[in-house]
């Protein structure tokens, strides 16, 4: 007995080391990906003054993304996001309306299709992203950080200028128990296309804080406003996440990075395990095996190394050939 366990206790070893391995340099680039199940609803509001009568009051941005499973691959996630901002004068408006909104609510709604590598974040290369089904060109981070984020700056995508700007990094904060790096975006009087067909100056002040363990951002707020070439104010935004938004953000973070946290322990926990599950397996096996005179357990040996249980050691000589010394062949045995 002591011997089968040994042997079962060494198999087991086996997959433990095996699954130590797996850990430690397959599962974490296997985890640490965009899934491409994505499907995500973002909330802003804050105030916004608009033309024609540039009075401020308060406003709703509303954006849904999610991944096109049938385009995106193995390193790629392919995103169709729609966004849209409204006035919320009543403090009841639906996350989005038409333009033949009676109210007239609508102030901005559009769409947009991208890809991004799911590890890094960055926006696949120009050359790839007709493969991928987007027509219009991307570059930089988009929709969130690398899994990992540094403490630096990266490029990331502004819609506005159709290219990508400085994401600097200023430090480290705490949201809600969870700890978030804090990147900020400062695009000044930037010449650009404000609305379709008009030119005219952009600014923006974006400051976004993200998990730099899955890249996820936790909260998000900007100062945006767009200027007619005169110097006439279009739009002058100020926005930020909901508390709803930020609060169902801090609880998919903490869930993702225990997750992480659990793989990134596994190899320890299974490592150890397979070299205890080994030693002891080992001693078990050794030991029976000494018990048995070095032999395994077979016939005639119980597993403990006992004694043959029903011969002798002549028994075999006695079924042999007729015995020299004796005469006694098979037959006077029997007859006797």
């Amino acid at each position: 007995m002591r011997r089968i366990i040994g042997l079962v206790l060494m198999g087991l070893a086996g997959f433990l080391v095996t699954t130590a391995l797996l850990a430690l340099f397959y599962i974490p680039g296997a985890v640490k990906k965009t899934p491409l199940n994505t499907d995500t609803y973002t909330r802003l509001d804050g105030t916004a003054s608009t033309l024609p009568n540039g009075t401020s009051g308060p406003v709703k941005y509303f954006s849904h993304s999610v991944t096109d499973g049938a385009k995106s691959d193995g390193d790629v996630a392919v995103f169709d996001d729609f966004v849209c901002l409204i006035s919320n004068p009543n403090g009841d408006a639906p996350d989005c309306v038409d333009d033949t909104d009676p109210e007239k609510r609508l102030v901005q709604a559009s769409t947009d299709r991208f890809a991004t590598d799911r590890n890094t974040g960055m926006a696949v290369d120009a050359k790839d992203e007709a493969k991928y089904g987007v027509e219009t060109h991307h570059e930089g981070l988009i929709n969130k950080f690398p899994f990992g984020a540094e403490k630096k700056t990266y490029p990331f995508w502004d819609g506005v200028l159709d290219r990508a700007v400085d994401a600097t990094f200023e430090g480290e904060d705490t949201i809600d128990g969870v700890k978030v790096y804090k990147y900020v975006i400062d695009v000044q009087d930037e010449p650009a296309e404000i609305s379709t067909g008009i030119q005219g100056t952009y600014s923006s002040l974006k400051t976004i804080w993200a998990d730099p363990v899955t890249g996820q951002m936790v909260d998000r707020e900007e100062q945006q406003t767009r200027k007619l070439q005169d110097g006439k104010a279009v739009l002058d935004l100020d926005i930020s996440f909901t508390d709803e938004t930020v609060a169902a953000n801090v609880k998919n973070v903490e869930s993702n990075v225990n997750r992480l946290s659990l793989v990134g322990r596994l190899p320890l926990i299974a490592g150890i395990l397979g070299l205890l599950s080994g030693l002891v397996g080992f001693f078990l096996w050794n030991g029976a095996r000494r018990a048995n005179g070095g032999y395994a357990a077979g016939p005639g040996r119980d597993d403990d190394g006992g004694t043959p249980a029903y011969a002798s050691e002549r028994s075999l000589d006695v079924f042999g050939d007729a015995d020299a010394d004796t005469n006694v062949s098979r037959a006077d045995i029997h007859r006797r």
